[in-house]
């Protein structure tokens, strides 16, 4: 959309994460580091949190394209809650493993033998497990099982943990002793500060070719991180939305008034998960409440009706601006079309 207009080759804040876009910040720099120590030591566990959008899965991929492919073979795990069995059954998957049986035992007495199987060749296997924290202790506890298979004194497998902060509750429960014995390193994510987020911006404008030096005026940046709280992902979601709309206003740089109007359009959009995060950690009401506190659910309720006006009206002004953009482009059709037709007319009257 916008990417000609700025003379970008790509999108810079595209959602899915990019290792090409990885951007060091002091806490991302520091869990890279943690991962790529925990490689070297060969054994253990290294655990990585943080909030949700501040970049975990961008630090795995970052890892996962840097891996030396001639010794490591590593797999990536998505998790939801799994148990036990349904884990090994991934693992089998991921790893590729042949697997005949239909016991827990099989399972494990397969992903041993594709274990040793590496070993002989020189190999080792590296499993990544993302969004950790959805898994239950004791399918938490089983992974602790599986890096007790070893050779010659060597852990067969290896495993990094990165989930959400609710992991670290996981981890810290009476229970897991043995598991946090095994942890040679941890790392937290943050959100980015003000001078982070200038740089992430400018780093991502770079890797997509954007050669304006002052695209974004100086005093934008601190804007963009009281709007977004440093996260990574909102800020992906954020500028995007903010260059499509310099491109549809046909601004030739991004100020503090084109900033303000993109983020009272995505009000709702840039706050909703602070909103979520808070309604949960609230106590919960119950319905004797609601009933007793009649007036007070009434405005409740009114506040949730504007919530709702609110971004009703949001999503049809982006829906007007999606038109508008739409027109644009026809009109810029129908330009390149007449322009190619008097080319060619010019081209048919020319004396051979």
């Amino acid at each position: 959309m916008y990417e000609s207009y700025y003379g970008f080759t790509e999108r810079p804040f595209q959602l899915s994460p990019d290792p090409r876009f990885f951007f060091a910040s002091k806490h991302h720099q520091r869990a890279l580091s943690y991962l790529q120590y925990g490689l070297d030591q060969k054994e253990g566990f290294i655990v990585i949190t943080g909030p949700i959008g501040t970049g975990k899965t961008t630090i795995a991929r970052n890892l996962m394209s840097n891996l030396p492919e001639a010794n490591i073979v590593a797999a990536q795990l998505v998790t939801t809650k799994l148990n036990p069995e349904e884990l090994l059954e991934l693992v089998i998957a991921e790893f590729r493993i042949a697997y005949q049986g239909d016991s827990k035992a099989d399972m494990l007495k397969a992903i041993e033998q594709f274990l040793v199987a590496l070993h002989k060749q020189g190999k080792r296997a590296l499993l990544l497990v993302d969004e950790a924290q959805n898994l239950p202790a004791e399918t938490v506890e089983e992974l602790r099982m599986l890096s007790n298979f070893q050779l010659d004194n060597q852990p067969l497998i290896q495993s990094f943990l990165l989930g959400q902060e609710e992991l670290k509750g996981i981890i810290q429960a009476p229970n897991m002793e043995q598991f946090r014995q095994r942890i040679i390193a941890s790392a937290h994510l943050r959100p980015l500060t003000v001078e982070e987020v200038e740089n992430y911006i400018k780093h991502r404008l770079q890797l997509a070719g954007c050669d304006k030096e002052e695209l974004f005026s100086e005093q934008t940046y601190a804007l963009i991180h009281e709007k977004t709280l440093g996260v990574p992902r909102k800020i992906n979601i954020f500028v995007d939305r903010i260059l499509l709309f310099g491109f549809l206003e046909e601004l030739p740089s991004i100020d503090i008034d084109a900033i303000n109007a993109v983020a009272e359009e995505m009000g709702a959009e840039l706050t909703g998960s602070l909103s979520l995060e808070q309604s949960e950690a609230a106590p919960q009401t119950s319905k004797e409440q609601l009933i007793v506190n009649s007036s007070e659910n009434v405005e409740n309720i009114k506040d949730v009706l504007r919530e709702i006006e609110d971004i009703l009206e949001t999503s049809i002004k982006q829906k007007v601006k999606m038109a508008r953009y739409v027109d644009k482009l026809l009109k810029q059709k129908n330009r390149q079309l007449a322009e190619a037709s008097v080319a060619a007319n010019i081209d048919e009257t020319k004396p051979d």
